[in-house]
């Protein structure tokens, strides 16, 4: 379940301190001086995915330090993640300095000094975890640091893509599913610091948990074309469809199963949007691919036990649903 703290509903000459506390109980304790004269207020709601706290984040201008003084009161160790959404920030930790635009992201060290200003507004996005779940060295990992990753090509893109797509589905996820979506998560930040350190200039065959989820963020960005179909995402990831079907086995699931079982998962979100009844119930299975609504009301009975108006009529819309499994797979 996410948590929202806000500094909206303090006076301005309150919010500094409030801001101060709230970022050093969400990350680890840091020094925080806003740059305004009349602070602007400032925003951080949490959700938590297995051992990754993930944290999007909104203020105004500010300059954050973790000095060695704070390291000695509190030395337990996390690395954060922030990928910048809006606005810019300069970051420094181990020697390097690092401008961080729209897209980009970086990884700091909670065990080690740091600073972070942003000059203007800002938002990022940021995951929050021990040191310990990435399994990296300490030496290739003070090489990392504050490096600032584009989000457009290659590993980094893929971190970029996955990390965000994260943060976007964290409220939909089970627990089972959350901690196999950070492990995954981790992996692939695992491999980028293994090729940062030139360990990947030799790269060995893509393992199969990176093809799927190349597979999936390739699913998911074209989740509302009614033409996807294990073919057509097989032909532009540049694989076989027999490898592809032999990834989601792996899985534990089907391509065509998986597909429907996304799509039916954000149909049911949309029904119990305040829009859903001028756009309708078929015109929502549309937006998610379904071709015809009569197949999407079967497929929505059979995957949740209740037609799409009964789920919007029932009593406890919001109360969660059992999830698709094997022995409920809707009808291709």
């Amino acid at each position: 379940m996410s948590k929202t703290l806000s500094t909206a509903p303090l006076a301005a000459s309150e919010r500094e301190e409030c801001w101060h506390d709230v970022v050093s109980r969400t990350f680890v304790p840091l020094d925080v001086a806003l740059l305004e004269k009349e602070p602007s207020p400032g925003r951080i709601v949490t959700e938590r995915v297995g051992p990754l706290l993930i944290a999007h984040v909104q203020a105004g201008p500010q300059a954050v330090t973790r000095s060695r003084r704070l390291i000695a009161r509190d030395d337990r160790e996390y690395l954060t993640l922030s990928i910048q959404r809006r606005g810019t920030a300069t970051k420094e930790q181990d020697g390097r300095e690092s401008l961080l635009k729209p897209g980009d992201f970086s990884l700091s060290d909670s065990s080690r000094p740091f600073r972070k200003k942003l000059e203007g507004e800002f938002s990022f996005v940021s995951f929050h975890f021990p040191r310990r779940e990435l399994p990296v060295r300490d030496a290739d990992l003070r090489e990392f640091t504050a490096t600032a990753f584009g989000g457009g090509a290659g590993t980094a893109a893929l971190v970029s893509s996955y990390f965000m797509s994260m943060a976007r589905e964290a409220a939909g996820f089970d627990d089972a599913v959350r901690r196999r979506v950070a492990a995954t998560a981790l992996d692939l930040l695992t491999l980028l610091v293994d090729e940062h350190r030139g360990r990947a200039d030799s790269p060995a065959p893509e393992s199969p948990a990176a093809a799927l989820v190349r597979v999936k963020d390739h699913i998911m960005r074209h989740l509302a074309d009614p033409g996807l179909s294990p073919a057509t995402i097989a032909a532009a990831q540049f694989m076989s469809v027999r490898r592809l079907h032999k990834l989601f086995e792996q899985d534990g699931a089907t391509a065509a199963g998986w597909i429907r079982t996304q799509r039916l998962e954000r149909c049911r979100r949309d029904l119990l949007r305040p829009t859903a009844a001028e756009i309708g119930v078929a015109g929502i299975a549309r937006r998610w691919g379904f071709v015809s609504a009569s197949h999407f009301s079967r497929a929505f009975r059979a995957a949740y036990g209740m037609s799409p108006r009964e789920w919007q009529a029932s009593p406890d819309p919001r109360g969660p649903l059992p999830a698709a499994g094997p022995e409920h797979r809707p009808p291709s």
